[in-house]
């Protein structure tokens, strides 16, 4: 066998049969299928989960504990596996100190740049802060006219008025003991031999020790570093006074790293002043958090909009506080401040006057921090609870580190500055970086190493983001891309990258970008093992595996390998293939739905985050999806303004209107809430995390199921009832296994063990139970059934049929009814969620948001969740989409297209009408793309 291939042979992994398949090494590789036809199981699952147990079988059992224990995959043999790295389309991070810059390693890189040629520069004064070398000294000395004199001093501590003290004493000894003969003051020498000439010495003056007396040659280098040395090493200090008639200047040195204008000392730059991670370099106030629990400026001040006149500081509304308002309005006018500005037009300095005040106006923070002495008293603990939150920390203002490492700056810039950008601004800023000499040969290396990275990631269109994001708020894409950044910084080859769908969440106007990227991990000699629907990248693709023919149990086989061309000309019976070659299609919706006039929800005045004041109409009745490039704000909209805006206003009691002042809205107002009574958001999280949790208990259909087997014969006779039949509680359900089926073994140095349970032999109840049968079944049978089996199964059952139904009409009829939800994918947990809410009677006010819904989904699976989506329009809900694939963007009703760019470049609405509209407008990116496409539909 080749080891230029990967090859393996009977791989039975879930719903594999038994497969057998051979596939190139350092070529760019998709896996594709309808969703539940074994993508997963193929290529994480087997290739990875292998790849990566040999790499840690390798190890020490000491090693091994402490890493990822992999279960042997179900295979018969795999040869020429390359060790395996996995990037997924999760992020798991939830720590609030990382950010961008340290899960990709920049900030480490930062840190030692600015450790090693950054600048300090005096906080008081803006000099640049540098201590003395001896080099430089001796560089500097040597360079004074040949013959001039001088003597070189380092000073010794001063006595007292009085006289000489006891430290000083000690001190004199000390330097005769090294010694040091003489001393000198004010031009004058005093030995140390004659002691009546200390009597002459005023020791409340500046005094210092005599080391040489020298006379300025070229030959003197090594006495003049040879005396620089002794002086740093007893004081730190050197000067070399000029001597006899010589009326030269006085040339001072010192080895401390100081202000010489002000003489205040400074921290020398060193990797860990620089991290918010490490209690020496991390804000004293904050800890490295960069927020603190405080004063909320967003409570204090709920409606922006409203002036400072108007009473936009909300405590100095209430009568108690309410001459504080009339403070603020005097103190204003002497200060210039604006009162009938909106308040978030003034101006830094403004809202500064404001928060801290100025001359005999103590502003909010004195306010509260007058009431804090008084909090003993409970009315003013609870006034101040209302306005308690994390705020932005007042010493580092968010920058997380002490106030020494925001001293120091590189290219003009600290490091603060630097994390503040968006990567693309912080590209460009490295890029036209130029250091000089020694520094420029110090950093090399780091800024190259920077450089490569910033390059990746805006390659991979993360352009709009900024360093300092929290890794805990990056969508699963995003987290997936900075992953990919950072291995293609790296650089390493010969491994397997195996991929989970890269391009979701990916503009179409980016996806060319990406397949560079994925090209370019390849050529450093790497194999890359993508799963993958998306048309372009399996164009780009050297090979490709489609799996099938159906999903489930008529799925895990190959049906198709080879290349591009060869799928697009005889597809056989490749599903994917009939797609791509145009035989099948997702068809233009006959007609578009019309909104009606009075049935639509407003948001003005969208500020969150990068949107800018935007208002948004959402028509109901029907499927609107909102567009853009990546960082455009399409999550911010839907997530924080729409959704979290429609939540806070249902607690008016169905008022019409709600506004920011009420609610402390993310807009300035929402008009039409009471339109809507539900806002269900339906996302990718697993339906349950218990191995009990599965489809059928999750769209209500078991309680039918257990009513049913509950009125059987058998049950009726032992007096069982449906909480009998439930895996769930304790009664009927096994005990030793708790109704799992299996027990979990732990192993110290390998994988945990799953065995099938002994007692109840993985049929989750006990025998009693499983003696009740309904049409031959008993409950564990019909768990096993498919949900296409028991709807054939239960057809005189309404009550069930009617939920198993919408499992059918989302694509998972494939799904066994006690599948564990544990093995569902992303995909297929929100179809399920979909499926519930199909279930359901009516519809009617409901507004379902789905953020990506076609993520892991086939273009089958894709008419299958539209056809979803029309049954919910049908029962009287709504549809909002956040949506990248352009088959769901064109069968919209109305489009809401943010941008033009990411991230201060987005926030804005570019256009919004129907497709046909969008597409014919210029400025849209969307609307470039889709208007290719529809005339491809035509």
């Amino acid at each position: 066998m080749s080891q230029d291939y990967l090859e393996i042979r009977g791989a039975r992994v879930h719903n594999l049969k038994n497969i057998d398949l051979r596939l190139p090494h350092n070529k760019l590789i998709v896996v594709t299928g309808v969703s539940g036809s074994g993508k997963s199981s193929l290529v994480f699952d087997t290739i990875y989960a292998e790849g990566q147990r040999r790499y840690v079988e390798s190890l020490s059992a000491y090693a091994r504990q402490f890493l990822e224990r992999i279960e042997k995959p179900d295979v018969d043999e795999i040869r020429g596996v390359a060790p395996a790295i996995a990037i997924r389309q999760k992020n798991t991070t939830r720590n609030p100190r990382s950010t961008v810059a340290t899960a990709t390693e920049i900030y480490d890189f930062l840190r030692l740049l600015y450790a090693r040629v950054g600048r300090t520069f005096c906080a008081n004064c803006g000099s640049q802060v540098r201590k003395d070398t001896v080099d430089d000294v001796a560089s500097r000395v040597l360079a004074l006219p040949e013959g001039s004199r001088r003597h070189v001093l380092f000073p010794v501590e001063r006595g007292s008025p009085d006289g000489l003290t006891p430290e000083l004493k000690t001190r004199l000894a000390q330097l005769r003991g090294k010694g040091f003969n003489r001393l000198y003051q004010s031009g004058r020498l005093f030995e140390f031999s004659t002691p009546e000439s200390l009597l002459e010495i005023d020791f409340s003056r500046p005094l210092y020790a005599l080391v040489d007396r020298l006379v300025i040659a070229r030959n003197l280098h090594q006495r003049v570093v040879d005396a620089v040395e002794t002086c740093f090493r007893e004081s730190r200090e050197v000067a070399f006074e000029p001597a006899g008639a010589d009326a030269a200047e006085r040339l001072w040195f010192s080895e401390r790293f100081e202000c010489r204008q002000c003489n205040l000392e400074y921290l020398e730059p060193e990797p860990r002043l620089f991290s918010f991670n490490s209690p020496f370099g991390a804000c004293p106030t904050c800890h490295g958090f960069g927020n603190t629990i405080d004063f909320d400026m967003d409570l204090v001040v709920p409606d922006k909009f409203k002036s400072l006149g108007e009473g936009a500081v909300d405590p100095w509304t209430k009568p108690r506080y309410r001459r504080y308002q009339q403070k603020l309005l005097h103190a204003a006018e002497d200060a210039g401040v604006r009162v009938d500005a909106p308040y978030y037009q003034l101006s830094p300095a403004e809202t500064d006057f404001v928060v801290n005040g100025s001359g005999g106006f103590a502003g909010v923070r004195g306010f509260f921090n007058y009431l804090e002495r008084k909090k003993y008293k409970m009315h003013v603990r609870i006034f101040l609870s209302r306005y308690r939150g994390y705020t932005l920390c007042p010493s580092c203002k968010g920058g997380r580190l002490r106030a020494e490492a925001l001293n120091v700056k590189v290219g003009g810039k600290t490091v603060r500055d630097v994390v503040l950008m968006s990567l693309e601004g912080t590209k460009k800023f490295f890029t036209k970086l130029r250091l000089s000499g020694q520094e420029a040969e110090i950093a090399g290396q780091l800024l190259e190493d920077i450089r490569h990275r910033l390059a990746y990631l805006n390659d991979v269109g993360l352009e709009y983001l900024t360093l300092d994001r929290l890794a805990s708020t990056l969508s699963g894409g995003e987290a997936q891309r900075i992953q990919l950044a950072t291995s293609l910084g790296s650089r390493l080859v010969g491994a397997c990258y195996v991929l989970d769908e890269p391009s979701i969440g990916l503009h179409s106007r980016d996806t060319r970008r990406l397949i560079r990227i994925l090209e370019h991990l390849r050529d450093l000699g790497n194999t890359i093992l993508v799963v993958e629907h998306d048309r372009e990248i399996m164009q780009a693709a050297d090979h490709i595996v489609d799996l099938g023919p159906g999903p489930g149990e008529r799925g895990g086989k190959v049906v198709f390998a080879g290349d591009f061309p060869k799928i697009l000309s005889n597809g056989g019976r490749s599903l994917t293939g009939y797609y791509l070659r145009g035989d099948f299609s997702i068809s233009l919706p006959e007609k578009r739905r019309k909104a009606k006039k009075r049935r639509r929800v407003r948001f003005i005045g969208a500020i969150k985050h990068n949107l800018k004041g935007i208002d948004v109409t959402i028509r109901l009745d029907l499927t609107t999806v909102v567009t853009g490039v990546s960082g455009s704000g399409k999550s911010t909209l839907v997530h924080d303004v729409i959704y979290e805006g429609l939540q806070a206003a249902k607690r008016l009691n169905g008022r019409d209107t709600a506004d920011e002042k009420a609610l402390r809205l993310p807009c300035r107002r929402i008009l039409g809430a009471s339109l809507i009574d539900e806002v269900i958001l339906v996302d990718q999280s697993p339906i349950g995390r218990s191995p009990r949790s599965n489809p059928v208990t999750y769209v209500k259909a078991f309680d039918g199921v257990r009513e049913l087997f509950a009125s059987t014969p058998h049950a009726d006779r032992m007096g069982f009832t449906p909480g009998n039949f439930s895996f769930n509680i304790p009664g009927g359900r096994c005990e030793t296994c708790q109704g799992d089926g299996r027990v979990t073994v732990e192993m110290q140095f390998l994988a945990d063990v799953e065995l099938v349970c002994e007692d109840c032999n993985g049929a989750r109840y006990k025998s009693d139970i499983l003696n009740a049968r309904y049409q031959g079944k008993n409950i564990r049978e019909v768990l096993e059934m498919t949900v296409s089996e028991a709807l054939k199964f239960f057809i005189r059952t309404p009550k069930i049929i009617n939920k198993l139904s919408s499992l059918a009409e989302v694509g998972l009829g494939y799904l066994r009814l006690g599948q564990s939800a544990t093995t569902l994918s992303g995909g297929e947990a929100q179809r399920v969620k979909l499926a519930g809410h199909m279930a359901q009677a009516r519809c009617e006010n409901t507004l379902y948001m789905f953020d990506e819904p076609t993520t892991g989904l086939h273009f089958d699976d894709i008419a299958k969740l539209l056809s979803a989506f029309q049954k919910l329009l049908s029962k009287g809900g709504t549809v909002l989409i956040i949506e990248h694939n352009l088959d769901v963007i064109k069968c919209a009703d109305w489009i809401i297209d943010l941008g033009p760019e990411g991230g201060e470049g987005g926030g804005r609405i570019v256009v919004e009408g129907t497709p046909e509209q969008v597409a014919a407008c210029a400025e849209s990116h969307t609307g470039r793309y889709l208007a290719k496409f529809l005339d491809e539909a035509g």
